[in-house]
């Protein structure tokens, strides 16, 4: 390692102090599940903030309502000015502009964008709730979060995300998607 690399790994650069990290999920189950993963990617880039670091994709089956097609999913780290409330406004109006029609809860989707930790904050309103509250419970989720931060620790239950994943009660398989 030169001497260049030495230094940016002693001093590495530093974050703007009104820059949150936040965890997103983003997945699809209709369509080019792989084009919409592309697409979501681009969309949140421009409209919510620079992503530092995504997870593998990773296929899965429905979870909730299992007759319908595998899922492919994907954990983004981003880094916004956004507040929570902006933010989830934001990710709405991506899903609209892809096409996303809500016609019944864990139905068939080509895009879902969730927020899954906004720094480490607990929000508690009627439309929002961070962390996800069902994400210790789904594996699809954890497997991606654990690839990019094992030792985070989620807000809510005070465990690491490996050891979420470890108590997990999910047995759907989730595997790595290669095209």
């Amino acid at each position: 390692m030169g001497l260049e690399g030495e230094i940016k790994e002693l001093y590495p650069p530093k974050r703007d102090l009104f820059m949150k990290e936040v965890y997103l999920l983003i997945g699809g189950n209709i369509g080019d599940r792989f084009y919409f993963l592309g697409e979501a990617n681009g969309l949140i880039s421009q409209k919510c903030g620079h992503i530092s670091r995504s997870s593998a994709i990773y296929e899965t089956a429905a979870w909730g309502k299992e007759d319908q097609p595998a899922f492919l999913n994907q954990v983004l780290i981003i880094h916004t000015a956004m507040g929570p409330v902006e933010l989830m406004a934001a990710i709405l109006e991506i899903e609209q502009q892809m096409g996303r029609s809500r016609r019944e809860r864990n139905g068939e989707r080509n895009i879902d964008i969730d927020i899954l930790y906004y720094e480490n904050d607990v929000v508690e309103l009627p439309d929002l709730n961070i962390p996800h509250p069902r994400i210790y419970m789904r594996k699809f989720a954890l497997i991606p979060l654990s690839e990019l931060s094992p030792a985070k620790i989620d807000p809510v239950h005070k465990k690491t995300i490996q050891a979420l994943l470890e108590d997990c009660p999910d047995s759907l398989e989730v595997r790595q998607f290669s095209k």
